[in-house]
């Protein structure tokens, strides 16, 4: 973990130091989306090779299917909520 954060806080100082020289965005972006496809791809290699995992599927999917409605309801929720407060806050 500590490797990890020491990377974070180097890279993050280079580029400070090359901001407006030159850019990195159109690379990142495309490394950024090279990365996570290949995470992704292997967290479904290791969900699939996990015996125990896939004989329980439907009993892990039903509990992730409610915990994920639930968490998008409470989004929902708290963003109308906070809509309400800062319209009525900005009109006086």
């Amino acid at each position: 973990m500590l490797r990890i954060l020491i990377l974070l806080i180097i890279g993050t100082g280079v580029g400070y130091l090359l901001r407006g020289r030159c850019s990195f965005s159109g690379i990142s972006k495309w490394s950024i989306q090279v990365t996570v496809c290949a995470l992704l791809f292997v967290f479904g290699v290791s969900i699939g090779s996990n015996r125990s995992l896939i004989d329980n599927f439907f009993t892990f999917g039903w509990q992730a299917a409610v915990i994920a409605v639930l968490g998008i309801t409470g989004s929902i929720v708290a963003a109308i909520i906070a809509q309400r407060l800062l319209r009525k806050g900005g009109k006086s």
